[in-house]
């Protein structure tokens, strides 16, 4: 579940994208009985809606009479997920989601205004869309259509796309694209045009991006800004027809065999990723390495591909999230914190004022139901290319100041790297140290972990491989700062192994001494409890997430230019990291479909195919 993945001047999403969206369990409504409908009534947006979670489904039918569609989850910046295999039969649909290996299968109702049905990504759970009551305006306004244009930031030129629409009442409404990030159908506010003039807003975004500007005399460009941080050049031209989400093909699987061993696992891989290594991902000319660590019943191996070597230095991104869970977990056992203390009471007196009901605590924001959003609204980084290094203490506080911690009465599983972040500054204010002491001080020495810090000795640094955007551009590292505790770890293979190994057999450990190091294999134990509901069946302890059908705890994660995925299984006694120094791609995350192709040739299942 990775940090925010995109450095560039938007910024969208989290690559947990549809994982997260999917499997939640929404409300049903009784189906009713349906008449025939055809591809072309079906066409429109729908609406669904799990707590705070907001879904969106997005229907079209072309000329032929085929459908194609696309889902949102706004809340958690995961928008415009292509999806597949549309099947229409007059009363019923199905289609499938292939990024996240999840089908929907329901009945439309006569009116052809709700469709009821079940999501499938490895258990089936009810959800349904309503056709969303937009009456469009009889006469479309100067400003409504199509619109097309480049940022350009830096080196970096992405396209954006508007589209405006008006309805009968005449207020105005637009979605954003950015076509070259996969980001679409991001919801606009406060959108207004009057005497000419245009501006809109895009909340989900961090920073909060804004758009002002005119439309030209004959209505065919809107000249003018967006800002978001810094203001920068941002001119639409009109366009005849929306440019549409890429499509993403469905996965392929390679056959299953044998349970493979860690010690024989490399073998399997240099057959498995030899068409990466020549032509794909990790080809020589990308600059792309990935160091793996895989332990099987004991027996451990380190090894790495293309630019990377056993010991090269990742950021981890969101994997961050289940050491600040442990720091908890060994401050409960320690006895410093209370798992159900409010998180208010860890922060500097009058940070935020105590609300009149039930309050965010520790554990809330440990199991990701604090109802807190992603991103704060109130960053506003002076570098672009390193946006997390000035949202300090102090903008986290004022945020808190505004939004307050009062924790919603239906609070469900909602990704926050915010909810991360405030975790790990509340313990260090608790504990008095900085999140790098705590990291050190609870997990990383105990654990004899030399390799995983936030700040890089010389030494490190010069085994720090060099980060890539999606675009397999160098880019930067990001320094965090008072969200440190959602993604600011940096690790090696090996250290990250080590972890997962102490993560399989905490009554096995023998930590480093120190003044925190007897409580561990206890606070381990602890941090696996299964609190929560997750998503597509799935359970969370402390940041860590559980699913039932491969009996793996798992997370992943990215910065801007790094991505990461890591599991255990107990009861199969193996456990594998992946690490690499590039971000997620267009075509998804090359780290999660790795370390699931790691965990199916460990469980002898068939494995998603790398050649892809």
């Amino acid at each position: 579940m990775p940090f925010n993945s995109v450095p560039t001047a938007i910024k969208f999403g989290s690559s947990i994208t549809l994982i997260v969206l999917i499997g939640l369990a929404l409300f049903a409504l009784a189906p009713r009985s349906a008449s025939p409908q055809t591809q072309a009534s079906l066409a429109g947006d729908y609406s669904g809606r799990l707590s705070s979670l907001h879904l969106k489904l997005h229907l079209k039918a072309a000329p032929d009479g085929s459908l194609s569609g696309t889902l949102d989850s706004p809340d958690q910046g995961a928008n415009g997920i292509p999806c597949a295999e549309f099947h229409f039969d007059g009363s019923s649909l199905s289609f499938t989601v292939p990024s996240v290996h999840g089908s929907w299968t329901g009945k439309i109702s006569a009116d052809g205004r709700t469709l009821s049905g079940t999501w499938n990504q490895g258990s089936p759970l009810p959800l349904d869309f309503s056709r969303d009551a937009f009456v469009p305006a009889a006469k479309p306004s100067r400003v409504d259509g199509f619109w097309l244009g480049e940022l350009h930031a830096g080196s970096t030129t992405l396209r954006v796309q508007i589209t405006v629409k008006s309805d009968a009442s005449g207020r105005e409404f637009c979605s954003l694209d950015s076509l070259d990030q996969g980001a679409m159908g991001l919801a606009c506010d406060h959108v207004e045009f009057k005497a000419g003039s245009f501006s809109f807003d895009v909340p989900s975004v961090p920073g909060h991006g804004h758009w002002e500007g005119t439309l030209s005399a004959d209505g065919n460009t809107l000249t003018g800004t967006w800002t978001q941080g810094q203001p920068l050049p941002l001119t639409f031209t009109r366009q005849a027809t929306a440019i549409g989400a890429k499509p993403v093909p469905p996965p392929t699987y390679d056959p299953a065999m044998a349970p493979v061993s860690a010690a024989d696992l490399k073998s399997v891989l240099d057959r498995d990723l030899a068409k990466s290594l020549t032509s794909g991902e990790l080809a020589p000319s990308t600059g792309i390495g990935v160091s793996i660590g895989v332990v099987d019943h004991g027996v451990s191996r380190v090894f790495s591909y293309g630019a990377a070597k056993p010991d090269s230095i990742f950021e981890i991104g969101s994997m961050t999230k289940t050491f600040t869970g442990l720091i908890l977990a060994q401050m409960i056992a320690q006895g410093k914190v209370k798992p159900d203390e409010p998180v208010r009471e860890l922060l500097p007196p009058g940070t935020v004022a105590r609300p009149s009901g039930p309050e965010i605590t520790l554990v809330d924001l440990a199991t990701q139901h604090s109802g807190l959003p992603r991103l704060p609204d109130n960053m506003d980084p002076a570098d672009q290319k390193n946006p997390y290094a000035d949202y300090s203490p102090e903008k986290l506080y004022a945020f808190l100041k505004q939004h307050g911690v009062a924790r919603p009465a239906d609070a469900g599983f909602l990704y926050s790297n915010l909810g991360f972040g405030l975790l790990g500054q509340a313990l260090s204010v608790r504990a008095g140290v900085s999140y790098g002491e705590l990291l050190k001080d609870e997990v990383t020495a105990p654990l004899g972990l030399a390799d995983t810090t936030i700040a890089l000795s010389p030494a490190q640094q010069s085994r720090f491989l060099q980060a890539h955007d999606a675009d397999l551009r160098p880019s930067n590292p990001w320094d965090l700062n008072a969200v440190s505790g959602a993604g600011a770890i940096r690790s090696t293979a090996g250290d990250m192994l080590a972890y997962l190994e102490a993560q399989l057999h905490p009554e096995s450990l023998k930590p480093n001494p120190g003044p925190d190091a007897g409580t561990l294999p206890e606070a381990i134990n602890l941090s696996h409890q299964l609190r929560a509901d997750a998503m597509g069946g799935m359970r969370i302890g402390f940041a860590w997430i559980y699913r039932p059908d491969t009996g793996n705890y798992w997370h992943n994660g990215a910065t801007g230019g790094y991505s990461s995925y890591g599991f255990f299984n107990p009861q199969g006694d193996y456990a594998a990291v992946v690490l690499v120094n590039r971000t997620i791609g267009r075509e998804g995350s090359f780290a999660d479909r790795l370390g699931e192709h790691i965990s199916q040739r460990l469980a002898g299942k068939p494995a998603i195919s790398l050649t892809e």
